[in-house]
């Protein structure tokens, strides 16, 4: 049996359901407007100025641009006056320390440097006098060491920078 007595032997179909479905219709809500058209005789949105490649900046996009760059360039030049400055300011702490230290006698800076190594060894012990109290209370906790590394660790840092000044200032002294 072919295909065509196959389709011959069903029901019958009405011509609209026989028929292909027809294809969706756009709606044209608005009229044909020319106003968007571009007018041949009028000058076109393409054409510049003679003088177009001469000029300096061509586009908005340019201007803004430049004007982002020119105010990025004044921030960094702030910036830099500012680090200038805060570098001048330590210079000059700098070298006030150092000339302070350097016009001392060497006994004075002998009994500076033993004074502060007394006052490390003595800090030393009597945070060790109050940690032995605590863990004799079992109250020496972990926070507490730290509390106590911290402080020392702040008053060697305190120690070293006060120690360059003196080799600085011995150092001028010999030369």
């Amino acid at each position: 049996m072919s295909y065509a007595e196959a389709a011959a032997s069903g029901p019958r179909q009405s011509p609209e359901e026989a028929a292909a479905p027809q294809p969706p219709e756009i709606e044209r809500s608005q009229s044909a407007s020319t106003a968007s058209l571009v007018d041949v005789d009028t000058p076109s949105v393409r054409t510049v100025p003679s003088d177009f490649l001469e000029q300096e900046v061509q586009t908005e996009t340019q201007a803004a641009r430049l004007a982002q760059e020119d105010a990025a360039a004044r921030a960094r030049a702030e910036a830099e006056l500012k680090k200038k400055k805060a570098a001048s300011k330590a210079r000059r702490a700098d070298n006030f320390l150092t000339q302070w230290f350097s016009e001392l006698s060497d006994n004075t800076t002998t009994a500076l440097a033993v004074t502060n190594l007394a006052a490390l060894a003595g800090l030393g012990v009597f945070t060790g006098y109050k940690a032995l109290g605590l863990y004799e209370r079992g109250r020496l906790t972990w926070n507490n060491i730290g509390i106590g590394a911290g402080i020392a660790l702040g008053i060697g840092l305190v120690e070293t920078a006060l120690g360059r000044y003196i080799y600085k200032g011995k150092k001028g002294k010999q030369s």
